[in-house]
């Protein structure tokens, strides 16, 4: 019995080639984030974080939000951060109740120098796509919203 699919080969399945591209860049951003002691979705929490809290307090839930992160893993990352003094939780200023949400010094050290790595290895990754390069990232914006 053979595979029952759609497809005449696996090289016309995009899902299948999504997860295949996706792998071998997480690979490369595993290798690029290794001198850091940073996992990828460390970095891009913190990175995340230190870009937000820029315009005021951050909550856990708008930096779970703009990173397109779950919530309850996002949680935990965080407390990962927190035990290695890259972020902290200081008092809300105008909810009380509330915790905000900030990089630490060392914390937006971290990740200012990784951010380096990261952008050196996409564009040694991605360079590939030449000048379809925009539409790719096009698409991938087209994608993300679905």
């Amino acid at each position: 019995m053979s595979l029952n699919t759609a497809h005449d080969s696996a090289d016309d399945s995009p899902g299948l080639l999504l997860w295949q591209v996706t792998n071998r860049w997480q690979a490369a951003q595993r290798a690029a984030l290794k001198p850091f002691d940073i996992t990828h979705v460390q970095f891009v929490l913190l990175a995340t974080l230190t870009y937000l809290q820029a315009s005021g307090p951050v909550t856990q839930k708008a930096l779970a939000d703009m990173a397109a992160t779950d919530p309850m893993m996002t949680s935990q990352v965080l407390r990962t951060l927190e035990s290695r003094d890259l972020v902290h939780r200081p008092p809300h200023p105008t909810d009380r109740r509330a915790r905000a949400v900030a990089a630490t010094d060392a914390g937006r050290d971290l990740v200012n120098r990784a951010v380096v790595a990261v952008e050196a290895c996409d564009t040694v990754f991605f360079a590939g796509l030449g000048e379809g390069q925009a539409a790719f990232t096009g698409a991938l914006r087209i994608l993300r919203q679905s």
